[in-house]
């Protein structure tokens, strides 16, 4: 019982406190407000037209090397091995994901790129 009085009595001492602050804005919000000054508009200075420029000797840039796709590095690891690769060597000298490589060697099997010679081993087609 006493743990509960002590409670109350807290609560009844935060919600006095809570009061006084809300009086302090009800107070502020009650002010009248000041205008805001008005801003002094900035002229805009015309600028004067600009002279045309020589033109410059135009570089010649270097075209980039095409990136080589991710069918074309399994393609190219497979057809350098003469015994075959599996997809475990493939994913670990491409980096690339499991799912990624078996799409890839699927895509190349149907199009006649490789050939199975064993439970999971491929070998280029000729």
């Amino acid at each position: 019982m006493a743990i509960l009085k002590r409670d109350l009595q807290a609560v009844k001492k935060d919600i006095k406190a809570l009061e006084k602050k809300l009086e302090k804005l009800l107070k502020a919000y009650e002010k009248p407000q000041r205008p805001k000054a008005a801003r002094k508009v900035k002229r805009r200075t015309v600028k004067a037209k600009a002279k045309p420029r020589a033109v410059a000797k135009k570089t010649t840039r270097r075209k980039r090397a095409p990136q080589v796709t991710a069918t074309e590095q399994i393609l190219r690891i497979v057809r350098r091995s003469r015994k075959g690769v599996d997809v475990p060597t493939l994913k670990t000298k491409t980096g690339f994901q499991d799912k990624k490589v078996r799409n890839i060697i699927f895509r190349a099997s149907k199009e006649g790129k490789i050939k199975k010679v064993g439970r999971g081993i491929y070998v280029g087609a000729k």
